[in-house]
């Protein structure tokens, strides 16, 4: 039995397929009607070059037109006329002298060859009538110009007031626009491709009263679902102080948020440019807001939004366009759930709260929206809080943790006088850490003036530098960047609690960023102890001073890395020795590894002993062998400038371990007290004597 409906499917194939070629390669009548006032052309396809023509009776031609009344029989000359001809339906209905044909509209006439093809329906009408064209599902969903339809079908509506057409919009099915209203004629047109299997327009034209606008668009939102939308004529200017209207019909349990994506304004003369909502159930119908204005968010239920122009300058009118979308999500749990950001006793300092990637990544419309509100009908994507004010704010969003927070704060000094001696804390605030989203970054602008330095401390926590050999696994680090000059900046390095830098001076000014990883951060955030003050002025761009536990081991990397320190720039580190304890310091290389064009490289080395020699290294000489350490030692590196593609980039480690008390010394102590017991035995018995 399975053999047989095989065979039977195969013959079935076998005739759709000859029934197919049967058309391709047979003769073609169309026959029109006088009444129905419908022209056919077909023509060949623009930038295709000639390899199919058309032959009537005995006449070879390369285009046809079949105008009402006439009844013409052709074939090709060719059996893939679809590769090099398209086809054009022209149905012109006058309502302006006679009755109109409302309702359905049908795809006529029938048995066409299988082309591309454009069904055009140009209907005139008085402006004082309205057209209302009416699609059957899955309706509409308009696109942007040169944006195609993933199945090729495409509608286009243009609007005909007296001698004016304007391009309403392109649409493809499968969409939300279920009824467009117009003012005056129209010209509907639907491209079809050559093995489309569609055989109804999908669309109906109903007669309705003036609707005193361009147009009004229909729009069902169904459910958790979004609609993007144009003006007229988009990316081109909306017409010159005309008004129109999008009506947005949502279930009244459901929750709409309105945005604006691009839009720009004309210049007016008279007028103004504007966007007015009504909201049924509001209390100031119609709400006008500018275009520039935040778009109202969180609507219950069904709403209007009407476009409005103005009278525009002759000289320079300038482009009114919007393109917007409007999304609607169920209500969230915890919609009236708000919570206090009180940022009243923070100054300089700005809290924004945004989707993950901004302000780089853009999000796809098509992406779920989380929304931020300051107020029930104020909300968008992008909330940023300034210091000095109290916020209750509220999240539309079903999962909170695709929001971030980034945070700003600034701290200056301009007189050394009024600042030296006061500590500034740098750690988050409670009133950032409290809210349920994750904090991304939290930046700290230091500016200081000339002459003024700025230096960082964690005296419990101490810090860690972030190298190759040893990284930092904590729930969060700080990036620290210092402004030598207006041109170069002095990227620090990235360091994390736990370490042993217990202190970093640097020159003019700093940009410090608390970076966050998981969520892992909230349970450490009570802990920091990171301190800033403002000092006089170093004599190195940077300085560091590390004053490690027992028997650790301590990894260091020059500033900058791995791109070299910039020219002249010059670094040092005062290492802690601590009591009963030798230090091992070694290089991770035997040389600089640069050529200097002008100046000299050094790397310097110090006990902090009296009489203690210091080491020096040039750029072109070995860097020391590992050596140990008794003492508090520094460690200074300075740069020269040098020749094309050699950067200074140095690392070294340290590491700890008790003293060894030399065996040599023992024995001398050894001898040296036998020796004493001798003489005093001998002074004993020349006593006695």
């Amino acid at each position: 039995m399975a053999a047989g409906r095989a065979l039977a499917a195969l013959l079935a194939a076998l005739l759709a397929a000859s029934a197919q070629l049967l058309q391709r390669e047979g003769s073609f009548t169309i026959s029109l009607r006088t009444v129905d006032n419908i022209t056919v052309m077909i023509k060949l396809r623009p930038g295709v070059p000639m390899g199919c023509q058309i032959r009537v009776k005995t006449f070879i031609r390369s285009e046809l037109k079949i105008k009402p009344g006439e009844n013409v029989t052709f074939t090709f000359t060719c059996s893939t006329p679809e590769k090099y001809f398209i086809m054009e339906i022209q149905k012109n209905i006058d309502c302006v002298s006679g009755p109109c044909p409302f309702g359905d509209v049908h795809l006529y006439p029938p048995g066409l060859p299988r082309l591309n093809r454009t069904f055009i329906w140009d209907v005139k009408a008085s402006t004082k009538a309205g057209l209302e064209l009416k699609f059957s599902t899955p309706w509409l969903r308009q696109i942007e110009p040169g944006e195609s339809c993933p199945d090729f079908i495409r509608y286009n509506i243009n609007s005909c007031i007296d001698m004016a057409t304007v391009n309403i919009g392109t649409f493809c099915r499968n969409g939300s626009v279920s009824r467009v209203k117009l003012l005056g004629g129209v010209i509907m047109s639907l491209h079809l491709p050559w093995d489309s299997p569609l055989t109804t327009s999908g669309f109906s034209i109903a007669n309705r009263a003036s609707i005193k606008r361009l147009c009004i668009i229909e729009s069902i939102l169904k459910g958790e679902s979004s609609v993007t939308l144009m003006s007229p004529n988009y990316p081109l200017g909306f017409p010159e102080d005309e008004l129109m209207t999008w009506q947005f019909v949502i279930p009244s349990n459901m929750r709409a948020s309105v945005f604006f994506h691009n839009y720009s304004l004309s210049n007016c003369e008279r007028k103004e440019e504007r966007v007015e909502y009504y909201i049924p159930g509001s209390l100031s119908n119609p709400e006008v807001f500018k275009l520039s204005d935040s778009q109202p968010a969180n609507i219950a239920g069904s709403f209007n939004l009407s476009l409005q122009g103005c009278d525009q300058d002759a000289q320079n009118p300038g482009i009114l366009r919007l393109l917007f979308q409007v999304v609607v999500q169920h209500p969230q749990v915890d919609e009236n759930v708000t919570h206090l950001v009180d940022l009243s006793k923070e100054w300089n300092m700005t809290v924004t709260i945004h989707f993950e990637g901004w302000p780089s990544r853009i999000p796809v419309m098509s992406e779920p929206i989380c929304l931020i509100c300051k107020d029930p009908r104020t909300c968008d994507r992008v909330l940023t809080l300034v210091s000095g004010t109290v916020y209750k704010i509220s999240f539309l969003c079903k999962d909170l943790s695709r929001l971030r927070i980034t945070a700003e704060k600034g701290i200056s000094c301009v007189d050394l006088r009024w600042c030296q001696k006061k500590i500034y804390s740098l750690s988050v605030p409670k009133a950032i850490t409290q809210l349920p989203i994750q904090l991304h970054k939290f930046i700290w602008k230091l500016l200081a003036h000339d002459l003024i330095n700025i230096e960082i401390t964690s005296p419990s926590l101490k810090l860690q530098q972030h190298v190759p050999e040893q990284r930092c696994n904590t729930s969060y680090s700080y990036s620290i960047v210092s402004t030598t000059t207006p041109e170069t900046e002095l990227n620090v390095g990235v360091f994390c609690p736990g370490g042993s830098i217990e202190k970093i001076q640097m020159r003019n000014n700093v940009t410090i960023s608390l970076k966050t990883f998981g969520k892992g951060f909230l349970n450490e955030s009570n802990r920091q102890d990171l301190k800033m003050s403002f000092v006089p002025h170093i004599k190195d761009e940077c300085s560091f001073t590390v004053s490690p536990d027992p028997k650790a081991k301590v990894y260091l990397q020059t500033p900058n890395w791995p791109y070299g320190l910039p020219p002249y720039i010059s670094v040092s580190w005062y290492i802690v020795v601590p009591s009963k304890q030798v230090a091992r310091l070694g290089f991770s290389k035997d040389r600089m590894g640069i050529a200097c064009e002008t100046g000299r490289a050094y790397v310097n080395i110090k006990e902090e002993t009296q009489g203690a020699e210091e080491t020096v290294r040039r750029e072109d000489e070995l860097l020391p062998e590992p050596r140990n350490m008794y003492h508090d030692f520094w460690v200074n590196i300075s740069n020269c400038k040098p020749v094309d593609k050699t950067q200074l980039t140095l690392q070294f480690r340290v590491t700890f371990g008790d003293k060894q008390i030399d065996l040599g010394v023992i024995l001398a102590v050894v001898a040296g007290a036998g020796v004493l017991a001798a003489i005093g035995l001998t002074v004993c018995c020349v006593k006695k004597k």
